[in-house]
């Protein structure tokens, strides 16, 4: 027995490098996420749609994403209705924020082909008329530029109109070879007030028929404003790209969330104490840095759909409920901080947008299956707030407020009325 072999346990034990080895006693993960690197300023400052929902030929064809632009957020009071939870037939308060959306115009599209790596353009179609909204687009300076964008193509347009059909030749190519067509959008920046001419411009990518159906669909609405309410629908799931609000240089503690040092710690206490080993002799990507944080680019998905309003011309009590019959629109006394009045087609999301107000927030149609409960919920609003979102906002609408404090703000309201009659 003295002559037996040594037990696995007893071989394991007397080996150095394994008995000494150490370990953490507590878990630590790591300070912010690596998913989201670089944090740098993004290129892409109107939202980047980097893929689109799967295409289905046997519906009809139709876009899958709208530009809207921000313009601020409210409340609005409804009652759940998700039998089995604690909080079915109950009311809440939940945060909404409005996106004013104004008809896009259709000017063009571009059909790509599938190749081993990836899509292609194969051909381009433009509109025979530009707005100079999307011409200013094209141009640094549109002041001192000689404004010739597409002019010669417009005259070939007109030449080849009153012979037949422009640009067949490439219509018939994109119907024979492509597979995807996305049509050439671009905003009426001009109708949202955001001090803007310059349109902006994008492709959005035509589901729904074939090839043939789709190019068909796009020339029908060349020239032509599309409306939200023709692309998305109420308690519709969606999702929300753009750039997120800008906060400038940062340091370590706030850009990556690391611990401060204690605080007699020499050379300042914000800081990351050890950034590497001397070997590899270079600072390794994963180590927390300070530098910009904010004006990210960022895509945020399902985003539930509550009201699609239309713009003051067509419905000027267009934040009218069954519960709430006081007669409003949409903007909150004052005007939305920093936006002012919304008076374009506008769509109410659950919850907060990305970005600053006035920023460009583009709506894409979602790329999964919505079957959860939460998705398929029917919204019914009882309530929408429209009080000043300066200071505490006691009234819904001036004619409450000049109702409550009489005299000089009850004539105001009274003259106001007339005008509105004369008109």
């Amino acid at each position: 027995s003295s002559l037996a072999p040594e037990s696995d346990s007893s071989i394991i034990s007397s080996s150095p490098s394994l008995s000494n080895m150490s370990h953490r006693k507590f878990e630590r993960p790591r300070h912010g996420s690596l998913g989201f690197l670089p944090r740098k300023r993004t290129k892409h400052h109107h939202g980047k749609i980097k893929s689109f929902p799967k295409d289905d030929p046997s519906k009809k064809p139709h876009l899958t994403a709208f530009m809207s632009f921000k313009a601020g957020m409210s409340h609005i009071v409804r009652e759940v209705d998700r039998p089995g939870s604690k909080l079915h037939k109950k009311e809440v308060a939940e945060a909404v924020s409005i996106l004013e959306a104004p008809p896009m115009m259709v000017v063009g599209f571009v059909g790509y082909v599938e190749t081993p790596r990836g899509p292609r353009a194969l051909t381009s179609v433009w509109a025979g008329h530009l707005n100079d909204e999307v011409k200013r687009r094209f141009y640094k300076n549109w002041y001192r530029a000689k404004k010739k964008a597409f002019a010669r193509y417009q005259k070939r347009w007109e030449a080849a109109n009153k012979e037949g059909t422009p640009m067949q030749a490439e219509i018939e190519r994109a119907k024979k070879y492509c597979q995807s067509i996305r049509a050439i959008c671009h905003t009426q920046v001009g109708k949202a007030k955001i001090g803007q001419k310059k349109a902006h411009i994008k492709e959005i990518q035509i589901n729904g028929g074939s090839t043939a159906d789709k190019v068909d669909f796009v020339m029908g609405l060349f020239e032509q404003e599309v409306k939200l309410e023709s692309v998305f629908s109420q308690d519709e799931m969606v999702d929300v790209l753009g750039a997120t609000k800008g906060k400038g240089f940062e340091g370590v503690v706030t850009r990556w969330g690391v611990t401060r040092l204690v605080r007699k710690s020499h050379r300042g206490l914000r800081k990351v104490a050890c950034i590497g080993s001397w070997h590899p002799a270079r600072v390794q990507f994963q180590v927390p840095r300070s530098g910009q944080r904010g004006y990210h680019h960022r895509t945020e998905i399902n985003k539930k759909i509550y009201r699609i309003g239309k713009n003051l011309k067509d419905d000027p009590k267009n934040a009218l409920t069954e519960q709430d019959g006081t007669e409003k629109a949409i903007t909150p006394m004052g005007g939305f901080p920093h936006y002012g009045e919304v008076n374009e087609d506008w769509v109410m999301i659950k919850g907060s947008v990305m970005g600053a107000r006035k920023r460009v927030i583009t709506l894409r149609k979602s790329l999964l299956p919505q079957v959860s409960r939460r998705a398929c919920e029917k919204v019914e609003l009882k309530f929408i707030d429209t009080a000043s979102k300066l200071g505490h906002g006691r009234f819904q609408t001036s004619e409450e407020k000049a109702k409550f404090y009489g005299g000089g703000a009850a004539k105001k309201a009274r003259k106001e009325e007339a005008e509105k009659a004369e008109a």
